[in-house]
């Protein structure tokens, strides 16, 4: 029963959004008789939208310059020690705590 009714709802709820929404498809628009503030709306909206390539630009090229700085990195070479500090080997020592009487 639950299937039908999900079922009859959303057969509803479409056939009210194509009723709703042929009206709205039946004409272009026609830009002649556009107003000033359609205009200004639209040139808004365009700088709106070129605005936002300037975090994407920056975003671009740190990720180019990050991969192309790890592919070229050269590993570095270990610096040679002469033989006598390299046997050389200084661990840590346990040193007790001092304790005053």
């Amino acid at each position: 029963m639950l299937k039908i009714k999900n079922y009859l709802n959303s057969l509803i709820i479409l056939s009210l959004l194509i009723f709703s929404a042929k009206p709205a498809f039946a004409r272009s628009i026609g830009l002649k008789d556009a107003g000033i503030a359609l205009w200004i709306f639209i040139i808004i909206g365009a700088i709106i939208v070129l605005l936002q390539l300037i975090p994407a630009i920056i975003l671009f090229f740190s990720f180019i310059g990050t991969t192309t700085g790890l592919i070229s990195r050269r590993k570095k070479a270990p610096e040679k020690l002469p033989v006598e500090e390299k046997e050389k080997v200084v661990l840590p020592g346990y040193e007790p705590a001092p304790v005053k009487r």
